[in-house]
């Protein structure tokens, strides 16, 4: 399913349904005021997070090492598996 950012200035929020309207998100990341931009930025986070965790539980799924993982990511095994081991 394709990625569909939907921007409202006072609160800005991302929907992972289908592509519409990328226009909003692009004035909403360029925008002057800096309510409007740091709130897209939070946004965008929240987004990086989700889909972190989500393709972290995928390729744990899939048998990857937390090295492989921690490679892919930039990071290290360490931090990815702080982060994400669930045996605590």
């Amino acid at each position: 399913m394709p990625l569909s950012i939907s921007i409202d200035k006072r609160n800005p929020s991302i929907y992972l349904d289908s592509v519409t309207d990328l226009d909003a998100f692009d004035d909403a990341a360029s925008s002057e005021d800096p309510e409007v931009g740091l709130r897209t930025v939070l946004a965008l986070q929240r987004l990086q997070e989700r889909l972190e965790a989500i393709h972290v539980r995928s390729a744990r799924a899939q048998g990857w090492s937390w090295q492989a993982i921690a490679d892919a990511l930039g990071v290290s095994r360490q931090a990815v598996h702080q982060k994400y081991n669930r045996r605590r």
